[in-house]
Order: structure tokens, then sequence, then C-alpha cells
């Protein structure tokens, strides 16, 4: 599933106990995740937290936003068994050649 959050696609990749929510999502994001390649978004007391997370080769990269670290975190910072879903950012180049394909379609 492809989404559109203001001028970026994402695309979901991970979910657990159906927590994907796109109205919550949409309510919660701002441009502050932009710089993420991906977002975790956790529910804790019935409201989305979202936390941006990096590839390795991001330059903001840190061990406390580091991506291979997201089972670690969805285990110490999250609730207990709490629904949760994970975006990753489609590259640019993606998206443009994906219109030319439609275009010529």
């Amino acid at each position: 599933m492809i989404i559109k959050l203001e001028d970026t696609e994402w695309k979901l990749e991970e979910e657990y106990k159906n927590g994907f929510d796109l109205e919550a999502l949409k309510s919660r994001y701002t441009d502050y995740f932009e710089p993420y390649d991906y977002i975790l978004g956790d529910w804790s007391y019935g409201k989305l937290r979202l936390k941006g997370f990096c590839k390795k080769v991001n330059k903001i990269c840190n061990k406390g936003n580091d991506i291979k670290f997201k089972d670690d975190y969805i285990r110490d910072l999250c609730s207990y068994e709490c629904k949760w879903f994970l975006i990753s950012k489609v590259k640019k180049e993606k998206v443009e050649k994906k219109k030319e394909e439609q275009k010529k379609a």
C-alpha cells in the first residue's frame, strides 16, 4: 500500500495487530519526518506515537534511530503487545519512473 503524506510517498512495510490507521497518521504527520527513511507508529493509551528511523547510510543515522534497532525500540519503549506499523519512504526515482510509465500507458 502506498500512502502520500504531504509531498512524500510512503509504503506500508509491516503492521502488527491492525495498527495502521491512515487518518490518525495524517493527523500526526509533520515535515519533521522528511529526513527519515522509516516511520514507526505505535499505539499507547489510545494515542498514536510516531518515531523516525533511518538506514545506516542516512547522514542523520545514529544508534537511537537506526532501523536495525526497531525491534529493540518496540520491546523496550512501546506499551507491551501494542498495535504498531512501519512505513518506508518511496525513493523519488521510483516515483518519477512510475509517473513516466503511467503517462506512456
